[in-house]
């Protein structure tokens, strides 16, 4: 049997014909320097040649869609098994998709309900029983003592109006003969009907016995007596020698409550599916959530109605008119603003009027007309025009400018309907155990409290769910819930996720790809994951991971290092071969020299602009922050950490970040809940660099983004060529009509639209990529055109444009932030997350600075190299050493050890996080005790060391 996989001149993207042999059933790390060609490898190469192998072994149905994958650039992959990618994009875009749905989990849950949950009624909220007849004369006996003076009842009515003539006619001929009648027996032939207005209970009397064994075939045909005419029900009353109730036992042959005779649906899986019909919450469809009109985003209550108050309308339009006319009618002004009117007539601008109101108005002709009605006010007149539209542009509007998602008021999140949520297991109802962090649900299923018969029912079911929590357990994840929507998921979060559902899959002889597994982990649980990916190993498996984690590598069988430089420079073998290997002799791996420790990240100089100022969130409540008061000060490099789950998103991504943009530009994003923030005064914007693409089409570029590109254009517009032409920099424009090529509109490439299939883009024909007609590029400057320009890599254009410092600086920055490989006109499509997060850091270093700005970032080092952190620090550093405010989320350990100050919350993650456990330098991290303390310590010796033996 083949015991390697062996690919032979790949040449996908980057890649320089390189021939690559990994053993099989290993834990293989590729690793290189950022744009290196190791996605390249791994997702466009192994991965994608894997998928094709796996569709042409399922069936021949599969098989017809192998010519809608791309085949990768190599010359040949021998012993490549079927491949699954797990990558670092988000699980699902799907509301309705959670934790528990994704990893099956709750699947496994729902039956588990099904089987052996207890109903409630939930009205009365006491248990629900079915039994056969059999099992309630049994229970008669067993509930009575003998000789037992027993009343045996068929409920008839409960509370309800009627005069029940009809009934009464049917008992007297079934020969029945006594009533109870509001607590009062009767004989039935002195009943004919009953008082129709007043509320009545009405219990029919079956028999009268007393509980011996010898009256057994009678009491069991008064039960089933009883059971016919009470539709279920039957009440048995025991009375002593003077008639006296002693006490009442209500059995039902149904699900129904014996107490207000709420009859209780079939339980099933389908109940508890918020994505069935038959138990989803029928307000909300078993989304959890509506949209609704939000009254805050209907009026800027800091302006008038005439001076345009009625946001997105206009200061003159029809509904503005009659808003105006309802201002006069409670006698106010309509050049008032909005905040100084009494509160009663925002009331009837938002929630209309509860009477007439004269409106009068002019036609554009000078006539007028007039008519009298109710104003409805503007959150119904929205609703009403999103509910009744058929246009997809006006309910596109309505939903972006004035609805958000609010909380189902029906079911209160829950998703589901109140027969579902009324089914109960050891006191939990399905949402309730949903809600439970994961570590904890593991624990309440190891110790769930069943009957030996209940247990002989669900004894695999169990096995199954404690199966698939210990594994999202070792993947560091025992903080989520099984009800997190996988919309809210991190990248990292959601990978880990798919790893755990792919370990629970148990599936052998494969061949695991995965993408940056590390992503939003903290130290403290990387040693889980390692272990994670090895159990994956130990199931016959090959396991692939493109990783720069230390910890992750050295725990590695076998190494793939690309290089030495990145993009084209990149995509070369540096080493390949056993990682112990690589760490005892680095030879020319720059990976190798870091992990040996031959190079390293040191810890900068700083020089700090000292600004004694402070931003301060007081009372963050959002998520699991627990009511928290944070302190930042301004003007340093301020690092947040954390075990996963602790509050740091929450804290900075979810409420400072929105809290800042609506502060101070008014902006509509809802932040998480705060009381309130101080120091405002000592900023003026906020900016987070993330890792989203620069543009979501091949038009948009480097060049373009950072703003270098509009120079380039001058520089060619001053040419002699240009300008006996007549051409002006718009000439060099791609985006503009003139000097593109029109066939591609200036894109280069063409895009086919594939239905079902995601957009494929192909080589414009006429331009042959160069996004230019002929005659703009006969312009040339130093012997290049235009498209020759955008063709230069950062490092070629520097060297190009060297005497030109307008164009030189902006080259300059980005080859700082290790950006000298890319192109100018390369596609943001084909950029990484971490190279358009440093694209947009170079368009911020190359502004003017005010020194009051706070930049934000989260997880800037996902996808970078040692080497790649170094330079992102320098840069970094940089806005900080302008006076500006740098915040980060991070838990590589070389960013935390050079902030200036170090928030860290925790102590763990989910309900156990959400608290601030140290603050201050990153000693004061070290003695604080933490995990990140712990780990931040380890770094700090090291660094010591090598000081001391220098």
């Amino acid at each position: 049997m083949e015991k390697w996989i062996r690919i032979i001149g790949a040449r996908e993207h980057n890649l320089k014909n390189i021939d690559i042999q990994i053993p099989k059933n290993t834990f293989t790390v590729i690793t290189g320097l950022s744009g290196s060609g190791k996605s390249t490898l791994a997702l466009d190469t192994i991965y994608a040649e894997g998928q094709r192998r796996y569709l042409e072994s399922v069936s021949t149905y599969a098989r017809q869609f192998l010519g809608n994958l791309k085949k990768p650039d190599v010359e040949l992959i021998e012993g490549l098994s079927p491949a699954i990618a797990i990558e670092q994009k988000s699980v699902s875009h799907n509301p309705r998709s959670t934790v528990g749905t994704i990893t099956e989990i709750y699947d496994y849950i729902r039956v588990l309900f099904a089987r052996v949950g207890k109903a409630f009624c939930p009205k009365c909220e006491i248990p629900l029983e079915s039994s056969t007849v059999d099992e309630i004369v049994d229970n008669i006996y067993k509930n009575f003592k003998e000789d037992a003076r027993l009343y045996i009842f068929a409920p008839i009515a409960k509370e309800k109006k009627g005069e029940f003539r009809k009934e009464i006619s049917n008992m007297k001929i079934s020969g029945f003969k006594r009533l109870e009648i509001d607590g009062e027996l009767f004989d039935l032939d002195e009943v004919d009907s009953l008082t129709k207005t007043v509320r009545h209970t009405i219990n029919l009397l079956v028999d009268r016995i007393k509980l011996r064994k010898d009256n057994f075939e009678r009491i069991y045909e008064a039960v089933e007596i009883a059971l016919k005419e009470g539709e279920g029900f039957v009440e048995i009353r025991e009375v002593d020698k003077d008639e006296k109730v002693l006490s009442i036992q209500m059995f039902s042959e149904n699900l129904a409550c014996p107490k207000c005779g709420y009859s209780f649906p079939e339980i099933n899986p389908k109940l508890f599916s918020f994505n069935s019909p038959y138990g989803a919450c029928p307000e909300c469809h078993g989304l959890g959530f509506k949209l609704e009109v939000e009254p805050d985003y209907i009026f800027d209550m800091n302006k008038s109605l005439e001076d345009g108050a009625a946001m997105n309308m206009g200061k003159d339009t029809f509904m503005v008119n009659m808003m105006k006319e309802v201002v006069r009618s409670y006698g106010e002004d309509p050049s008032k603003k909005l905040k100084d009117m009494p509160q009663k007539i925002i009331n009837a601008l938002l929630y209309g009027t509860n009477r007439e109101i004269d409106f009068s108005f002019s036609k554009s002709n000078g006539e007028s007309y007039e008519f009298t009605r109710e104003f409805e006010g503007m959150v119904n007149w929205y609703e009403r025009r999103y509910r009744e539209t058929d246009s997809k542009e006006i309910k596109d509007w309505i939903e972006n400018n004035f609805m958000i998602q609010k909380t189902c008021q029906t079911c209160k999140g829950k998703r589901l309907r109140e027969e579902a949520l009324s089914v109960k297991l050891n006191g939990y109802n399905i949402y309730d155990i949903t809600e439970i962090p994961i570590g904890e649900l593991k624990v309440f299923f190891e110790t769930l409290h069943l009957s030996e018969f209940e247990m002989e029912i669900v004894r695999e079911l169990l096995r199954e769910i404690k199966r698939r929590l210990t594994f999202l357990v070792d993947v560091g994840l025992d903080y989520l819930t099984l009800g997190r929507n996988a919309t809210t998921l991190s990248g990292g979060e959601s990978q880990r996720v798919r790893l755990a559902t792919q370990i629970g899959s148990g599936l052998t002889g494969v061949t695991y790809v995965l993408d940056e597994p590390t992503i939003g982990l903290h130290q403290r649980d990387n040693d889980k994951l390692i272990d994670t990916l090895e159990k994956l190993r130990d199931l016959d498996n090959t396991v692939i991971v493109v990783e720069h984690d230390e910890n992750v590598i050295r725990s590695s069988d076998y190494i793939i290092d690309l290089g030495p430089g990145a993009g084209a420079n990149g995509g070369r073998v540096i080493y390949q071969g056993p990682t112990n290997k690589l760490i005892e002799n680095p030879g020319n791996s720059l990976t190798g020299k870091y992990l040996a420790g031959q190079k390293t990240i040191e810890i900068l100089e700083k020089k700090r602009v000292e600004k004694n100022q402070s931003l301060k969130i007081i009372g963050a409540s959002h998520n699991n922050l627990k009511n928290i008061d944070v302190e930042i000060p301004l003007g340093k490099f301020v690092v947040v950490t954390g075990v996963s789950g602790s509050g740091k998103s929450s804290l900075i991504m979810d409420t400072l970040y929105p809290a800042l943009q609506k502060e101070l530009y008014n902006s509509k994003t809802r932040p998480g809940k705060y009381q309130k923030i101080e120091g405002l005064e000592y900023i003026d914007s906020v900016i987070s660099i993330d890792q989203s693409p620069i543009g979501r089409t091949p038009r948009s570029n480097p060049a373009t983004y950072t703003g270098v590109f509009d120079f380039i254009r001058e520089v060619f517009a001053q040419t002699p060529e240009a300008k006996i032409r007549g051409y002006d920099k718009g000439r060099f424009s791609f985006n503009v009509k003139g000097g593109r090529c029109e066939a591609c509109k200036g894109h280069g490439v063409l895009k086919i639209e594939m239905q079902f299939l995601p957009d494929v883009y192909v080589t414009c024909d006429v331009c042959k990529g160069k996004r230019y007609n002929k005659e703009t590029l006969k312009v040339t400057y130093k012997g290049k055109n235009i498209s020759d320009v955008l063709d230069m890599t950062v490092d070629e254009a520097l060297d190009f444009f060297r005497n030109l410092p307008a164009i030189n600086n902006i080259l300059q920055l980005l080859q700082d932030v290790g950006l000298g490989y890319i192109r100018l006109g390369q596609p943001a499509t084909t950029l990484s997350g971490g190279e358009a997060q440093r694209i947009k850091l170079t368009s911020e270093l190359r502004k003017k600075a005010t020194g009051n700005t706070i930049y934000i970032l989260d997880e800037p080092t996902t996808g970078l190299h040692f080497e790649d952190i170094k330079k992102l620090l320098k840069v970094l550093n940089l806005l900080v050493e302008k006076g500006n405010t740098v915040i980060v989320i991070e838990h590589e350990l070389d960013i935390i050890k050079n902030a200036d100050y170090i928030i860290d919350l925790g102590p763990d993650g989910g309900e156990n996080g959400g608290r601030v456990v140290a603050i201050g330098t990153p000693e004061d991290i070290v003695e604080s005790g933490t995990y990140t303390g712990y780990y931040l310590s380890k770094v700090l010796e090291k660094n010591v060391n090598k000081f001391v033996n220098k």
